[in-house]
C-alpha cells in the first residue's frame, strides 16, 4: 500500500493524540475534514491503522516489575508449539512476546505486582507451559524510552 504524506501527517498524530477531533486532524494534515474522514477509514479498513487503545501507567495499576523472560523450547513440535502460544496468548502478566533468531526461542514481557508475584508466575505458569525446557529473566530497572509509535515519515 503506498501511503502519500497526508496520510503519514494523519498516522503520525493519531499515533499520539488517538483521541483527536478529525477538525482538527485534518487541519494538521493540511486537508479539509471529508477527505480526512475518508482516508482515515481507508487506513482502517486497509489494516494499517489496526486499532485504538488508551496507554496506562502500569506502576500506577500496582504492577512494579517488568521482566523479560527468554523461553527455551525442548522441541519444535507442531502440536507442543501451538499449545505453547496458546497458553501465552491466555496470560494477562505476558503483555508481548516475540519469536527470535538466537539461542533462545522466544522473548515475553511479562509485568508483575511484586518480585514474590514475579516467581509465582514464572515457576508455578510459564516453566509449566507446553515445551518448555528453560528460562532466563532480565528486569528493568528504568524504562528509559517507552512508546508504541512507529516511524511513518
Amino acid at each position: 500500500m503506498k501511503i502519500d504524506r497526508a496520510e503519514r501527517e494523519i498516522l503520525q498524530v493519531l499515533q499520539t493524540e488517538g483521541r483527536i477531533s478529525n477538525v482538527e486532524l485534518a487541519e494538521r494534515a493540511g486537508l479539509s475534514e471529508s477527505p480526512c474522514f475518508r482516508r482515515v477509514r481507508q487506513l482502517e479498513e486497509s489494516g494499517v491503522i489496526k486499532g485504538y487503545a488508551a496507554r496506562l501507567d502500569q506502576r500506577l495499576l500496582g504492577l512494579q516489575v517488568t521482566a523479560f523472560v527468554q523461553v527455551s523450547l525442548d522441541k519444535q513440535d507442531d502440536r507442543k508449539q501451538r499449545d505453547f502460544l496458546a497458553r501465552v496468548e491466555a496470560e494477562e502478566h505476558i503483555v508481548e512476546c516475540h519469536a527470535m533468531s538466537g539461542s533462545h526461542d522466544y522473548l515475553l514481557k511479562v509485568v508483575a505486582r511484586s518480585m514474590d508475584h514475579f516467581s509465582e508466575l514464572s515457576m508455578q505458569r510459564i516453566l509449566k507451559f507446553p515445551g518448555v525446557k528453560n528460562i532466563e529473566s532480565n528486569f528493568s530497572l528504568m524504562a528509559i524510552k517507552e512508546s508504541s509509535a512507529l516511524p511513518v515519515r
